[in-house]
């Protein structure tokens, strides 16, 4: 069993940074991979990025690479998103999650944060 807490939302203009952080509990976090998903109006939620349960398996999106980073620290039981180079179109609810191992597949995640509002402005 996994609590997911996502924070660190905000508004920020176009070309900013904002650092979302994920904290999870229950001991089983070491041993899950963590995924970003964001979703914004009107369109239908999206993989963003996720990590290993280790740290050494990452993989993005094409529409962030190079702008996001994904990162986790075990022993803080927290999963971070680093966002560079913000651009309007990032603008969403972003929302953490949990899965046996990595996926970009949504079904494939058991648990979910109740999500956190990232706001770009041009």
């Amino acid at each position: 069993q996994v609590q997911l807490v996502e924070s660190g939302g905000g508004l920020v203009q176009a070309g900013g940074s904002l650092r979302l952080s994920c904290a999870a509990s229950g001991r089983t976090f070491r041993n899950r991979a963590m995924g970003w998903f964001r979703q914004a109006l009107g369109k239908e939620r999206e993989f963003v990025a996720d990590i290993s349960w280790s740290g050494g398996i990452t993989y993005y999106a094409d529409s962030v690479k190079g702008r996001f980073t994904i990162s986790r620290d075990n022993a803080k039981r927290t999963v971070y998103l680093q966002m560079n180079s913000l651009k309007p179109e990032d603008t969403a609810v972003y929302y953490c999650a949990a899965a046996p191992g990595t996926s970009r597949i949504q079904g494939e995640y058991d648990y979910w944060g109740q999500g956190t509002q990232v706001t770009v402005s041009s």
